[in-house]
């Protein structure tokens, strides 16, 4: 059996600074929800994270049998892109388990900026609701509907609707590709690429992997707080956990899919999640490709300044984000491995 990599001591020493911070309750979402989003704002002075000077706007999109979700768009620049300018597009999408997080939260914010000025793109970033005050399927919904805003709007924000992305982390990557899936069985709009970080991808959590994160926590231990967000997430029905758009591991075909960059860490539960979509596209003729990195957990990406593999894979994600000015690479159609 390999033998788990040590902690990356970068984040060890990042983390001593944040060790004093009260840990959120589990088992409480809204007092959960409370205490991260003062621990994230705490964040802000603790390792200095910058918030780039980028145009922003909030719109509030219409939402089908569900809750309205406000978006908001980042422009790359302090002033927005003019009708026509034709940048490249994503959809991102935050991770919070489902249950925290926001485009309000100094750390996604500062993320969305960041991100819209080093890769050179239009950024729009749902506000997705929370679980378990709203449940599935509401935020896969919320976010196909900004998706479909953002690429019909496209040209008056000053985005090309040929070259778009989609992205998300965490429970955002799962969010992410979902939505991929409800727009090749909907509209079928062209996506050129999907980046999934550390993305919870089956809600079963067949796929989770404890091996590597911490041997004081036993996997079952594990299994047992990631359904407790599952349930939060999708309620009572054990059987939602299958669907394909709240588990687009669990989906019949891939098929059909954008091409995929996928991030995982190798000391995350997740890492099994990520991994085994990359091999599944492939099996489906999907170009994917799968990047893990030694030594980091499952939020370490988020140590941009504190820690070299964050800033790396900052630097991929924004190189890879650049292609899209490209002309999309047009492989030979791939045998596909799983019928």
């Amino acid at each position: 059996m390999p033998r788990r990599s040590p902690v990356d001591p970068f984040i060890v020493a990042a983390q001593r600074r944040t060790a004093h911070l009260p840990q959120p309750d589990l088992k409480d979402p809204v007092a959960r929800r409370r205490q991260a989003a003062e621990n994230d704002a705490q964040a802000l002075g603790i390792f200095g994270i910058e918030r780039p000077d980028v145009a922003t706007r909030d719109e509030v999109v219409a939402v089908d049998g569900h809750p309205d979700v406000r978006v908001r768009v980042y422009w790359p620049t302090p002033e927005r892109a003019r009708p026509g300018d034709g940048l490249p597009l994503m959809l991102a999408l935050y991770g919070g388990g489902f249950t925290i997080g926001g485009i309000d939260w100094t750390g996604w914010d500062a993320t969305f900026r960041t991100r819209a000025r080093d890769a050179g793109i239009v950024i729009v970033a749902p506000d997705y609701s929370h679980a378990p005050e709203v449940r599935f399927p509401a935020q896969p919904e919320q976010c196909w509907s900004a998706f479909e805003w953002a690429v019909d709007h496209a040209h008056e924000l000053g985005a090309d609707p040929n070259r778009v992305a989609i992205g998300g982390t965490s429970s955002g990557g799962n969010l992410a590709a979902a939505v991929t899936m409800m727009n090749r069985d909907r509209s079928n709009k062209p996506i050129r690429l999907q980046v999934l970080e550390a993305p919870a991808l089956d809600l079963t959590t067949a796929h989770l992997d404890a091996a590597g994160v911490d041997a004081r926590v036993p996997g079952v231990i594990l299994r047992r707080m990631a359904l407790r967000l599952v349930r939060d997430y999708l309620g009572p029905d054990a059987g939602l956990r299958r669907h394909p758009y709240a588990s687009p591991l669990r989906a019949a075909s891939l098929r059909g899919l954008p091409p995929a960059v996928v991030y995982t860490a190798e000391l995350d539960a997740l890492r099994g999640d990520g991994e085994a979509y990359v091999r599944a596209l492939a099996a489906a003729g999907v170009p994917a490709t799968g990047v893990r990195y030694i030594g980091q957990t499952h939020t370490s990406a988020g140590l941009r300044g504190w820690v070299p593999a964050a800033d790396h894979q900052h630097r991929d994600l924004v190189a890879t984000l650049r292609t899209l000015r490209d002309e999309p690479t047009i492989y030979p159609p791939a045998k596909e491995v799983a019928r």
